[in-house]
């Protein structure tokens, strides 16, 4: 038997998830091409030890009214986040990682993720010394009603906020991803 990458099943998700999404515009679509070309380069591009660059995965979690989105100020970075990060050697699929990772930093139990991403981003990352390219599939993800967080040890906050709301030092990146999702 031939040996598989660790993360050949989120690799084999991400090629078929990629291959059939409809980017909402032409920059994503660059983007959607960009990821491709990079998944068939690199067998483990969904494991983070991928020096070219890996895959990861994130979710805004909004709330039930799809009126706020839960935002964590990360501690490391010191920076107003969306919950995500990286594939786990355990992780079948892409959205099963930003759902994961959603759970595990908000400690939300019941969310409901959206299985088709609002978007694409490729950014520079310090997980790694040196730096690291991420390509990240941001998915939305509904909290139950009445859904009240819990900062994990990553955060120096959680928090939700309406668009009216939203930190002055967001990035614009995630503004236009709240954009997308509270659309």
């Amino acid at each position: 038997m031939t040996a598989v990458p660790r993360a050949a099943g989120v690799h084999g998700d991400a090629v078929r998830l990629l291959s059939s999404w409809v980017a909402p515009d032409a920059g994503q679509e660059a983007l959607r091409r960009e990821f491709l070309a990079h998944l068939a380069a690199f067998p483990a591009a969904a494991d983070r030890a991928c020096a070219a660059g890996h895959l990861t995965a994130s979710a805004l979690v909004v709330d039930a009214d799809r009126a706020r989105v839960l935002l964590m100020l990360h501690r490391k970075l010191g920076l107003w986040v969306q919950l995500g990060g990286h594939c786990e050697p355990s992780d079948a699929s892409l959205a099963g990682t930003a759902l994961r990772e959603a759970t595990e930093e908000s400690g939300l139990a019941g969310l409901r993720l959206d299985p088709v991403p609002p978007a694409l981003e490729r950014y520079r990352a310090v997980c790694r010394p040196g730096g690291s390219w991420h390509l990240n599939v941001h998915f939305a993800a509904v909290a139950p009603p009445d859904a009240r967080p819990v900062a994990s040890n990553e955060a120096d906050d959680l928090r939700w906020f309406t668009r009216d709301e939203l930190p002055d030092s967001l990035e614009e990146s995630l503004r236009r991803l709240v954009d997308r999702v509270l659309t």
